[in-house]
């Protein structure tokens, strides 16, 4: 991981991990692996698609209706247009992955 980005991996770290981890593949083809995947689940999304990676999650979008905001710094209601947003939930081995720790810790 890069300095100074405590717990944060971009996608070029990802792509070289997996090089790493499959000395057999070249890093470029690696990188062209990843950014596949991650593109056909953009490209689901934006069609409205749901996108379930089974024991990791599943994307999908939301709706965020129109409403009226407030500017902070003025305090003046302004219109914001309703838009679609990300939604990411993750899988239930994903989130006992997440907490082994915790519940080995409250087993203990």
């Amino acid at each position: 991981m890069r300095s100074g980005s405590e717990g944060t991996m971009i996608k070029s770290e990802l792509v070289a991990r997996i090089a790493e981890m499959n000395p057999h593949l070249y890093q470029r083809d690696v990188e062209n692996i990843v950014n596949a995947i991650l593109d056909g689940i953009a490209d689901a999304l934006a069609r409205g698609d749901r996108v379930e990676l089974r024991g990791f999650g599943a994307f999908s979008v939301k709706a965020r209706p129109a409403r009226l905001g407030r500017n902070p710094r003025t305090g003046e209601h302004v219109p914001v247009d309703g838009k679609v947003v990300p939604f990411f939930k993750t899988g239930k081995e994903m989130r006992v992955r997440l907490n082994k720790d915790e519940a080995e810790g409250a087993i203990a």
